[in-house]
């Protein structure tokens, strides 16, 4: 197949794609924004938007984890550049709600949980607690009873969604580092080489004693194997040690010193600046 049909080829199951897309939940008598990577977009839906973060089209693996299976098996056979929307059923995204996942606690014992003791706890209807290992949202609340749901957020509700496959990713490097996006994020900010069936990842200084790094390492590395086939892969990890304080201190004295006149010549240029003075003074008249 020549480049330039490999372009326009439908996406396939397990290929890296660059994917635009907004995902939209209905259900109750209202529509959220569930996630896009479209700003207009999360500005017109009043999303809350983590500081820093960027928009655009997101490095995607066709038939992945990143949306529920009925969803991923959607975004197969799609062509780059055609923007599709499409409808999914509460069982083809995040399933139907459970009634038996909603459950009544004491005010009690939901006090005792971590995240209430903390001096900013704050407990209303939506408040997200982790008990038992299982993490669920208030849904309603008393002075003695706490009710909490256990479904998945968008359980029970029709999803509708916008995708647009902008291109496949084809380069070695370029497949590296949205592995890297992928299984750990800030892909763009690794520096990224392939060269004879070596990959080489430079780690970013914020990721360098980052605990998320430490745990998503193992994934990244099995993914290259998987996607890439090396025969070696490389983690480059720098550390520059600063220069000791005393070396420093010593360094900015000396560059002082040679700016400033010692003492002993300031106290001899003065006398020798009067003397001349004197000197350049007509002599007083007799009489």
């Amino acid at each position: 197949m020549s480049p330039h049909a490999e372009e326009h080829a439908p996406t396939k199951n397990g290929e890296i794609v660059l994917l635009d897309y907004e995902l939209w939940a209905e259900g109750g008598g209202r529509t959220d924004l569930i996630d896009t990577t479209r700003e207009e977009t999360a500005q017109q839906a009043k999303l809350e938007v983590p500081e820093g973060h960027r928009f655009a089209p997101q490095a995607h693996l066709i038939g992945g984890e990143y949306f529920p299976a009925g969803i991923e098996a959607a975004l197969e056979g799609l062509k780059p550049g055609a923007e599709v929307e499409k409808e999914f059923a509460p069982a083809e995204a995040f399933g139907e709600r459970d009634p038996k996942l909603i459950e009544l606690f004491s005010m009690h014992e939901i006090s005792r949980l971590p995240e209430m003791r903390r001096e900013d706890a704050h407990l209303d209807l939506g408040t997200v607690l982790t008990i038992r290992g299982r993490r669920g949202r208030v849904v309603s609340l008393t002075a003695a009873r706490v009710r909490v749901d256990f479904n998945p957020p968008f359980a029970g509700r029709k999803i509708r969604a916008k995708f647009r496959v902008v291109e496949h990713v084809h380069t070695p490097a370029d497949q590296a580092r949205a592995i890297v996006d992928l299984t750990y994020g800030h892909g763009p900010e690794f520096t990224v080489e392939v060269r004879d069936h070596e990959i080489t990842l430079k780690v970013p200084e914020r990721s360098k004693f980052d605990f998320a790094w430490v745990a998503a390492k193992p994934r990244v590395i099995d993914q290259l194997r998987t996607h890439l086939k090396p025969k070696t892969i490389r983690i480059v990890e720098e550390f520059v040690t600063p220069a000791p304080k005393k070396e420093a201190d010593a360094s900015q004295d000396a560059g002082k010193e040679a700016s400033t006149p010692a003492p002993a010549e300031t106290e001899k240029a003065a006398p020798a600046a009067k003397a001349g003075t004197k000197s350049a003074s007509p002599a007083p008249k007799d009489g």
